[in-house]
Order: C-alpha cells, then sequence, then structure tokens
C-alpha cells in the first residue's frame, strides 16, 4: 500500500487492498475530501435545522424559492444507448458470487450495493473495490470451495454502483484527521479505477446515489462528478446517476434535483422501504401522521401512491427515467401455496407500476425477474414510457403526507421486533442483505421497524384489542420473540451470534426519548 501526506488507514490490509489503496488513488481520494468535506458537513447541518423547524410545526411542502424550477421549460442531457431499456433491475451486495449471479440472471441492470444491502465493515468494503476491479479487467470468474464454478455470460446486465449516502463516514480512512464520506470512498474508488475501463467497454460509470433529502445534496454530487471528470481527463456528464428518492424532503424537490443534476442524471427511483421510515422520522413530532402495521403501508395508497404518481410525471416531463420500487419477496421453496400468493403479490405491484408509467422495477432475488419482466413485456413494448406524460397528475402538499388507514395490532409489534432484531443481529456479523420470513430485508426494513415502535411508544398507541403499547408491552414481547428466535436458530447459533448486542441496540433506539436520525450510525461503532 502506498502512503501520503494527510492520509492514514486504519483498516487491516488484507492480499489485493493494494491494487485497489494506490498512491493516485489515495490522492484522488484526498481532493475529493478536501474540496468537499466542508459542505457535506453543512448540509448534514441544514437537515438537523430542517428538522427542527417541523418539530416545531411546519410542514414539508414544495419550496417557493424554486418555483421558477418547477415551472421551467427545460430537459435532462441525453441517455447513454445502453441505458435506455431498465424495465427489471436487481440488487444485492457486492460479495463475489452474488455479483456474477446479478449480472447473469436475466435482469437488465444490477445495482452494485455498497449501501444499504451491505454491512461497511472495512472487509465487505474493500473486498468490493476488488470485485469491482476484477470485474472490468474481466478476472471475475471464480471456483468455489465446492468446485462449483461461477462465470460471467456472454451477454450481462448493465452495472450501476451504489455508494453509501452523505451521512456515513468510513472511518477506516482519514484526511488531515478527519474520516472520509463514505459516498466519496465508494464512489471515488470504483469511479478512478474502473471509469475509463467501462467507457472502452461500451458503456460508462453509472451509480444510484441515495438518501438524499434536497437539491442542494444533488448539487454537491454534481460537483464531486463534475471534479472527478476533470480530474481523469472524461468530459463533463460522462457519468450518469439515478436517484433514490427515499425521503419525505426529497420528495417535495424531485425537479430540483433532476435540475441540478440534469448533466448527469438518467432518473429517479421510488425508494419506498427507506421512503416510509423517512416519513415516520421526518413527522416524529406530530401525533396525527402515526402510521399503521407496516404490512398496511402499501404503495397503492395514501403518501406512497401520491410520491409515486408525482415522480412519474416529474421525471416524463424532464426526459428522464421513472423507476419503480423494489419486490422484496424470495421464493418459499417449502410452502407452495405461500410462495403462489407472494408471486401473485409481486406481479399487482409490477402491474400497477407499469400501467402508471414507471420505465422499470426492482426486484431482490433472480426467480422474481421473470415475472416482472413479463409484466413490462405485455404493458411497455417499447423500451421505455417517457414520452407518456402523466398531465393529468396533481398533487398538493396534503395528499403527499396522506396517512394510511389501518389497524395496529400485536403481531405488528412483534413483527417489529422479531425482524428488527434479527437485521440488527446480522448486520453486526457483517451481513446487510438478509432473507427473513421470505423476504430479503436490507437496512431500511430495522429503520421501519424501530421506528414505528418508537413512534408507537412516543404517542401511546391503541392497539386494535384496545392494548397502549408502552414499554411494558414492549419488554413482553421483546422477551417472548427473542425466545421463539432462540429457538428457531437453535441455542448454540443464537449464543454464538451478536443478539445481545442487536437486542440492545434495538431497545435503546426504540425506547429513547428522540429518534436516532439513522440506526447505522450507532450500529456503525459496534462493528
Amino acid at each position: 500500500m502506498a502512503d501520503l501526506d494527510g492520509v492514514t488507514i486504519t483498516g487491516a490490509m488484507a492480499p489485493r487492498y493494494d491494487e485497489v489503496l494506490t498512491a493516485d488513488a489515495l490522492a484522488f481520494l484526498a481532493t475529493l475530501h478536501r474540496a468537499f468535506q466542508q459542505r457535506r458537513v453543512d448540509l448534514l447541518a441544514a437537515r438537523t435545522q430542517r428538522q427542527n423547524a417541523i418539530d416545531a410545526g411546519a410542514l414539508p411542502d414544495f419550496l417557493p424559492e424554486t418555483a421558477d424550477i418547477r415551472e421551467g421549460d427545460w430537459t435532462i442531457a441525453p441517455i447513454p444507448a445502453d441505458l435506455t431499456d431498465r424495465r427489471v433491475e436487481i440488487t444485492g451486495p457486492v460479495d463475489r458470487k452474488m455479483i456474477i449471479n446479478a449480472l447473469n440472471c436475466g435482469a437488465k441492470v444490477f445495482m452494485a450495493d455498497f449501501e444499504d444491502a451491505s454491512s461497511p465493515t472495512w472487509a465487505n468494503m474493500m473486498d468490493g473495490q476488488v470485485n469491482m476491479l476484477d470485474l472490468w479487467r474481466d478476472e471475475i470468474d471464480f471456483t468455489d470451495d465446492r468446485g462449483k464454478d461461477y462465470k460471467l455470460s456472454d451477454d450481462p446486465a448493465v452495472l450501476l454502483v451504489r455508494p453509501r449516502g452523505w451521512h456515513l463516514p468510513e472511518e477506516h480512512f482519514t484526511v488531515d484527521g478527519e474520516a472520509i464520506s463514505g459516498a466519496l470512498f465508494d464512489f471515488g474508488l470504483y469511479f478512478f479505477h474502473n471509469a475509463k475501463k467501462q467507457i472502452d467497454k461500451g458503456t460508462g460509470p453509472y451509480f444510484y446515489l441515495p438518501k438524499m433529502e434536497s437539491h442542494h445534496e444533488a448539487a454537491l454530487w454534481n460537483d464531486v462528478f463534475v471534479a472527478a471528470q476533470d480530474y481523469v481527463g472524461l468530459p463533463n456528464g460522462t457519468i450518469k446517476a439515478t436517484v433514490l428518492i427515499e425521503t419525505l424532503p426529497a420528495a417535495f424537490e424531485m425537479d430540483e434535483i433532476l435540475h441540478a443534476l440534469k448533466d448527469h442524471i438518467v432518473g429517479l427511483n421510488c425508494g419506498r422501504w427507506d421512503y416510509i421510515f423517512s416519513f415516520i422520522k421526518t413527522l416524529q413530532a406530530k401525533p396525527d401522521y402515526v402510521l399503521p402495521d407496516r404490512s398496511q403501508v402499501i404503495m397503492g395508497k395514501a403518501f406512497l401512491r401520491a410520491y409515486s404518481q408525482l415522480l412519474i410525471k416529474q421525471c416524463h416531463r424532464r426526459g428522464a427515467f421513472a423507476m419503480g420500487g423494489m419486490a422484496a419477496q424470495i421464493p418459499n421453496r417449502r410452502d407452495a401455496d405461500a410462495n403462489s400468493q407472494a408471486l401473485e403479490k409481486v406481479r399487482a405491484d409490477k402491474e400497477r407500476e407499469a400501467m402508471d408509467g414507471h420505465d422499470g422495477t426492482w426486484v431482490a432475488h433472480p426467480d422474481l425477474v421473470p415475472i416482472a419482466m413479463e409484466v413490462f413485456d405485455r404493458v411497455m413494448p417499447g423500451a421505455n414510457q417517457v414520452g407518456r406524460q402523466r398531465d393529468d397528475v396533481t398533487m398538493s402538499q396534503a395528499a403527499m403526507l396522506e396517512v394510511h388507514e389501518g389497524q395496529k395490532t400485536e403481531a405488528g409489534v412483534r413483527d417489529c421486533i422479531r425482524v428488527g432484531v434479527q437485521y440488527i443481529e446480522a448486520w453486526l456479523r457483517g451481513k446487510g442483505a438478509v432473507p427473513l420470513y421470505n423476504l430479503m430485508e436490507d437496512a431500511a426494513t430495522a429503520e421501519i421497524s424501530r421506528s414505528q415502535l418508537w413512534q408507537w411508544l412516543k404517542y401511546g398507541a391503541t392497539l386494535e384489542d384496545g392494548t397502549t403499547v408502552d414499554r411494558a408491552l414492549f419488554d413482553r414481547c421483546l422477551k417472548e420473540e427473542m425466545a421463539a428466535v432462540r429457538e428457531d436458530v437453535g441455542a448454540e447459533t443464537y449464543d454464538a451470534g451478536r443478539f445481545d448486542d442487536a437486542i440492545a441496540l434495538f431497545t435503546d433506539l426504540s425506547t429513547a426519548d428522540s429518534l436516532s436520525p439513522f440506526l447505522t450510525l450507532p450500529a456503525y461503532r459496534m462493528l
């Protein structure tokens, strides 16, 4: 590994990390950090200021100061040919087997995820970068310990990479004594090593950008892209990005986000699970916005329906793609009836998206690719639906904040506890994509689980049977559910895991006086 003034690496060095952490790459990361760290810090502070204003009585709304952008007649830059058909996308972590299987599964796009589907251990992040190097060197093929060969097909999916959000640091890499942003670390290393190789292969450096809360944060990404392209000698606009709209504040600034990134953006995506969490978090001080059980907060109704429709309208008006959300179901090979019901839910969800005008959708498992593909092939015979304008859509602030109707149940309490704790436990062991109860869960799962319980506890929500959600109920359900989990996974596995740590963190977050912005920040210190 090379040394560079001002750069300190405290993460353990493993074989081949020196191929990623070269002197030139370190210099690039240091340049990005020094140029953009203060703006990042200021923008995170602005998030807190906006949250304080909402807590004090304000509500999220469309910005009066950017009305000219929303009313203006402009479009984004042209979209590369290999991104024009994205009807089915699959996502997953950046381990080697996943990369090959996802690229080969028949989906149009694979999003290699350094963010919510990956626990951000140093080894996971660095091994992912090594795998990206090998992919673009045509050296990704491998044989596993059982002798099974994994080889890339002749027609793999187009690759997009998702770096971490602006809020997460990479504590193992400091510049001038400050931890670098996880976003800049992930983006910087991948872009620096692979962008020109991708262009040589007829594609390009394409990204998914998560967790933004304002168009100012999008403008920061745009300036990072401009600086990065200039640094390595690529034309402006070479980088292309899709932005996940997965926070409530960002949903009121979708036009502005498209405008801030108009030279580099190709679309927006409905990040539905994080959006539910953000709805709870943003409106945490307002008892009128308490949600029912997570299972009843569905895309076809209330605030989720409103934001997905508005996203389609605004994207298509600007010549951008409107990508649908995740189908998290995974096959249930032990229960044919349950499996059939789950797949039918996926089909119905994808038909709603395609009929509304989405240009593509996400799935979490290769077995769902044919289902989603059939729906979009049938409803969307062209490469996309960008030409379909949704001028019939008009969304008010009230529609964007409409709460789902539904019940709050003890089963919902128990589901939040059981799923939230098990996900955190796996995350602390380095697993970011976790199959639980026939769903592929990522960090958004635990965020919804702990924030919903926090909301119900804070406002003493009344359950369907008349029970009040209080600390005694929480403690009783937690004890009983963890006993059941221990029996399900086996005492030896349970006791060897990190359940004590996960239970403690989940309890602290769910019962705290105030709602922590992200569970991944305190959890990161426990890795």
